[in-house]
């Protein structure tokens, strides 16, 4: 496949008028070829209009259709896969190990989400027959089910090329649910961006599908982005980055004529309180594990556990001595770009400054580190400076850390009600640990979209039980997921019917059930016929 460095709308490749921007190696600060060109309104605009008209004809298609349609982009990434992971290793300077697990994750997403709409039963019908002797008032015939909203925009994110980008989680549950898509590719790895974009386009037009149901637009900055979140003929967003622009993009929205909902993945710090006796029994596991989860992918995970509530004790000092060590004794990390690098670098400058708060381990800097290098580091404070400080709760999107220490049960309580919210919250504990420390849980689970005991929050499985999400800040709406079969839910709406005849019905509503779908029939889920 050929990088042309241009913008794909529906079929076509937009033109280089638009201002030119390049990508960059992380590794090294090499400029990679080629020169891409970002779109400018005209071909925001086409693609909006495309993809209105495409959704007229998209939405409608049977659930075989679309479950061909994704099984059939997982399948020619699966036939780019070394071009893929090239150019995205050069992009991202990521390992090439990791980009292959994260190729494999996003043609799993595809077939996921295939399953999902072939089964079918994710529309969730409900059929309440009529009732024409019910007193006071006869009950009419109501049929309820989910349909898309319409054309979806899709951003990108930095530090997933392939998983959160052009064809992951996002883009395939807005396709599964019937919707257009319409991808803002992000400016660190457009050349990747764009080689998914072609196998997309080429997904589209191997299925006999409408030209508008996907388009890929790049720039380097906001323009497009914004221009799109504005556009009249979008129905919702998915987003998947830092607080600012998600709480940016989310004020865009609202303040539409017609205001759209804006499914961002924003930021979180994924507290893990690890209890005595786990302390007691397992605090050398448990530092090399929370070392590891910290800075895998350099860090740049959004569950990566940001937060660690110790108790005050010999046990803890000794934790933090080993995890101090790690930290000290760590290798140089790349970070995706020289914005977060340079974020990263201002965040752990400013966290020192913080009262109450001390640096106790950090890799230093070498002669030889490379163009957006960065070393770990380890902090610490005290309850009371925690509870006095919100900016300690912050994300530091890195491979940083803060540890937190305590002295009473009653603390421990305190620091976690607290809490903003989070993607996830784990728990590192003994039975007797669980039942000292009972209300925490219920305490965290206001918190979070995934409670996790003796484990690691890195590491997010795309499976149908799969939460990730939470409450604000962490999202912007805690009731949806973006990983995982729920994520489908996000981008429909639910449309009832009332005293339709039967020819005029949907499958999913019909009285003999075509689909052979679970439905909700007078109250009870089943897959029979209605049969009166």
């Amino acid at each position: 496949m050929k990088i042309s460095g241009q913008s794909i709308i529906g079929f076509h490749s937009a033109s280089n008028a638009g201002p030119s921007f390049g990508a960059t190696n992380p590794r090294t600060g090499e400029s990679l070829s080629p020169d891409f060109f970002a779109a400018g309104t005209d071909e925001v605009n086409l693609a909006a209009s495309l993809a209105h008209e495409a959704f007229a004809i998209y939405s409608l298609i049977s659930g075989r259709e679309k479950g061909k349609f994704l099984r059939a982009i997982a399948a020619k990434i699966e036939g780019a896969v070394d071009e893929l992971v090239e150019r995205a290793e050069q992009e991202s300077a990521l390992p090439k190990t990791r980009l292959q697990g994260e190729t494999a994750r996003t043609c799993g997403q595809l077939r996921l989400f295939a399953e999902v709409v072939e089964e079918g039963s994710w529309v969730m019908a409900r059929i309440d027959r009529a009732d024409a002797g019910r007193k006071p008032a006869p009950r009419p015939d109501l049929r309820s089910m989910l349909h898309p909203l319409g054309p979806v925009v899709v951003f990108g994110a930095s530090n997933f090329p392939l998983a959160f980008s052009v064809a992951g989680g996002d883009t395939a549950s807005a396709l599964a649910a019937g919707n257009p898509v319409i991808v803002k590719g992000h400016p660190a790895h457009p050349g990747t961006s764009q080689l998914v974009g072609q196998l997309l386009r080429e997904s589209v037009q191997d299925c006999g599908l409408p030209e508008g149901v996907f388009s890929l637009l790049l720039d380097s900055g906001t323009s497009v982005g914004v221009a799109l979140v504005k556009h009249p003929l979008v129905k919702a967003v998915g987003f998947t980055g830092s607080h600012n622009a998600g709480r940016a993009l989310m004020d865009l929205a609202a303040a539409r004529p017609e205001p759209i909902p804006v499914f961002a993945e924003m930021s979180s710090t994924n507290p893990v309180f690890i209890l005595p006796g786990a302390l007691r029994q397992s605090g050398d596991d448990l530092a090399t594990g929370t070392y590891a989860s910290l800075t895998m992918g350099a860090g740049q995970f959004c569950t990566k556990p940001g937060l660690l509530f110790l108790p005050e004790n010999g046990d803890a000092a000794t934790f933090i001595d080993k995890l101090g060590k790690l930290v000290a004794e760590s290798r140089q990390f790349n970070l995706l770009t020289s914005g977060i690098r340079s974020a990263y670098q201002s965040a752990t400058a400013r966290r020192q400054t913080e009262p109450g708060v001390k640096l106790l381990a950090a890799r230093r800097a070498a002669s030889d580190d490379q163009e957006f290098g960065v070393g770990a580091a380890l902090f610490e404070a005290d309850s009371q400076s925690f509870l006095r400080n919100p900016e300690l709760a912050a994300e530091v999107f890195g491979p940083a850390t803060l540890v937190v220490r305590h002295s009473t049960r009653a603390q421990v309580l305190e620091l976690a009600r607290k809490l903003g919210g989070h993607l996830t919250a784990t728990i590192h504990g003994t039975e007797a640990d669980l039942r000292e420390f009972s209300d925490l849980l219920a305490i965290l689970k206001t918190k979070v979209g995934r409670l996790v005991f003796n484990g690691f929050p890195t590491g997010v499985e795309v499976s149908h039980a799969m939460v990730h999400g939470g409450p604000y800040p962490s999202t912007s709406d805690g009731r949806s997921t973006s990983v995982g079969s729920g994520a489908i839910f996000r981008f429909c709406r639910p449309v009832c019917y009332q005293g339709f005849p039967e020819a005029t019905l949907p499958d999913e509503l019909r009285d003999s059930n075509p689909l052979g779908i679970w439905r909700m029939l007078d109250g009870e889920m089943t897959r029979k016929p209605t049969t009166g």
